[in-house]
């Protein structure tokens, strides 16, 4: 089961790469994968190293045009989880609670493009 939710992430993830390439404000690429919050904010997730199997192991969220905090993959029992420094984001399939903090969660979906 642990690997299910992976599984089904990895799979989103993979088609996204397959995708044209997006230029981030920064000045790299990004994937077409956004991370579109109740609060109005969409993050773009920038792949930094994909694993054969098509699962973003590392990446960059763009939190504005000029800053991203670098996000490595944690395995889960169920799901995904996404930590870098102080903040994180869990989900399963497309929903997604991005952290900012332990007591600032805010609902997101994951979407492609």
């Amino acid at each position: 089961m642990e690997k299910l939710g992976a599984l089904v992430f990895g799979v989103i993830l993979a088609l996204a790469l397959a995708a044209p390439q997006a230029q981030a404000s920064g000045g790299g690429y990004c994937s077409e994968i956004q991370i579109s919050c109740e609060n109005g904010q969409v993050y773009p997730l920038c792949p930094i190293a994909v694993s054969d199997a098509g699962e973003i192991v590392t990446a960059r969220l763009l939190l504005s045009p000029t800053h991203g905090v670098h996000v490595r993959h944690v395995p889960m029992g169920v799901g995904y989880r996404y930590i870098g420094r102080g903040i994180w984001l869990d989900g399963a399939r497309g929903e997604a609670i991005l952290f900012f903090g332990k007591n600032r969660p805010l609902a997101c979906s994951v979407q492609r493009g």
